[in-house]
Parts: C-alpha cells; sequence; structure tokens
C-alpha cells in the first residue's frame, strides 16, 4: 500500500492487486475507430462519441484562478489556498476525462472483439500550436491505451494500422478524394459516395486492419499489443498518473 498527497492537498491510498484475467464471451465483430476533435471517435459502424472537452471547458475559469495565483505574494498563506484552487481544478478536469475514457473504453471492449486504430504519432501532432490543447484534452493515447488492456483482459485484440489516406482515401472505390481539415464531408466524385469523413476513415481503417490481421501469422493473430507500448499524453500541468479501472 502507497500513501500519497496530491497537489490539491487530498490525500490518497494506492493498493496493488493481482487479479486473473478473465475472458469474456462476445460476438465476434470487428470494428474501425477514427478519433477526431469534432466527434471524440466515430466507429465503422456509425457509432458516434461526442467530444465532452473537459479541459476547454474549464479554461476560462482556470483561467481567472491563475491570474489570481500569480497576484498572490510568494510565500504567503494565500498564494497556497490560491495554489490549492488550481491544483484541484487540474485534477476535477482530470477525473472527469478518465472517467469519461474508462466507460467508453469499456463499452467498445466488452462489444467487439477486434478493435482497429490508426497508429498515431500524437506527440508529433501537439506541436501544431492551434490544436495541442485539444489534442491533449481528448487524451487519445490513454484510450487506445485503455482498449488494449481491456481487451486483453476479455480475451479480444486490439490492433493499430498506418493512418495514411485513410481519410482522403474512398471507402467503397478505394480512390483518393483530396480534402482539408475544413471538408466534414466525404464526396466521392467517381463512385458516388456520400458520407462523413470520419464514418469514411473509421471504415477504411476497419478495411486496412483486416487486410493486416489477415497477413499476419497465425501465432500473433490472437495478440494484443501491451499497453505500454501505446503511450499515453495528459493535458499539460496536469498529474500524467495512469489509473486503471
Amino acid at each position: 500500500m502507497t500513501i500519497k498527497k496530491a497537489a490539491s492537498g487530498k490525500w490518497f491510498a494506492c493498493f496493488s492487486c493481482i487479479v486473473d484475467e478473465q475472458p469474456k464471451e462476445k460476438p465476434f465483430k470487428e470494428v474501425g475507430i477514427d478519433v477526431g476533435l469534432k466527434s471524440f471517435a466515430v466507429l465503422s459502424d456509425g457509432t458516434v462519441i461526442d467530444n465532452p472537452r473537459f479541459y476547454r471547458k474549464s479554461e476560462k475559469r482556470l483561467g481567472r484562478l491563475q491570474r489570481k495565483l500569480s497576484r498572490k505574494k510568494k510565500g504567503s498563506n494565500n498564494r497556497n489556498k490560491a495554489r490549492v484552487k488550481v491544483a484541484r481544478m487540474h485534477e476535477r478536469s482530470q477525473n472527469h476525462r478518465l472517467d469519461f475514457l474508462h466507460k467508453a473504453s469499456r463499452k467498445i471492449a466488452d462489444k467487439y472483439e477486434t478493435v482497429y486504430v490508426e497508429d498515431l504519432k500524437i506527440m508529433n501532432m501537439i506541436r501544431n500550436h492551434h490544436l495541442s490543447k485539444s489534442i491533449s484534452d481528448a487524451g487519445w493515447g490513454k484510450f487506445i491505451g485503455m482498449i488494449a488492456y481491456k481487451e486483453s483482459q476479455s480475451g479480444g485484440r486490439l490492433i493499430q494500422v498506418n493512418p495514411r489516406n485513410t481519410t482522403q482515401m474512398c471507402s467503397r472505390c478505394g480512390e483518393q478524394v483530396k480534402k482539408t481539415l475544413s471538408n466534414r464531408i466525404h464526396e466521392c466524385p467517381y463512385c458516388g459516395l456520400v458520407l462523413d469523413r470520419d464514418l469514411n476513415a473509421s471504415r477504411n481503417i476497419l478495411k486496412i486492419g483486416k487486410e493486416l490481421a489477415e497477413s499476419r501469422p497465425a501465432e500473433e493473430k490472437a495478440t494484443t499489443p501491451p499497453p505500454m507500448v501505446v503511450q499515453a499524453y495528459p493535458v499539460k500541468q496536469e498529474a500524467s498518473q495512469f489509473i486503471g479501472r
């Protein structure tokens, strides 16, 4: 058992338990998942998970608290009280995000036996200063990691695929249909397919993933990448502790 005091002034007791994996019986279903910012995730079967934007929703209030903190005299009790308020605001945002990610990943792990996602280089993506806060707020890395270990525990698997052209390629005919970030609808001039660009991408991820799975050796087909290879990227200034559930 480990006892820790958080920056918010709260105390936590951490217990480590060893629990045997308990595979669950579930229908053989495969799904491709495209994560994004407009919608948090769009599944190839049409399911849409809305983006809660927890950090963005608390950003204005957090900014006010941080400005109050900066005006307090260093070393004073008032500064310490202001610091605790800022820490608790970050903690609340993080707890809401973790709860959301756990519930969303659990539903997916319980319903689908094989999950295909893009192998995103998130650290490179957050170098875009216009999108870095939103990407960090979404918590894609944690989400993928949670799906990975929950699928492993229930006898399923998660496979990461190359994200190249999953958005640009038509999921029906395979032709390239160029579009910018502002183009939210996929309109194929070759086969006439019209649908949401994220749904089109998730269907491409499913198609590419199935081809990848079929080409893998038989002894690798039932494996799931261990959670440690899928990195988690918390919002800046928030604690990066990974909490399993």
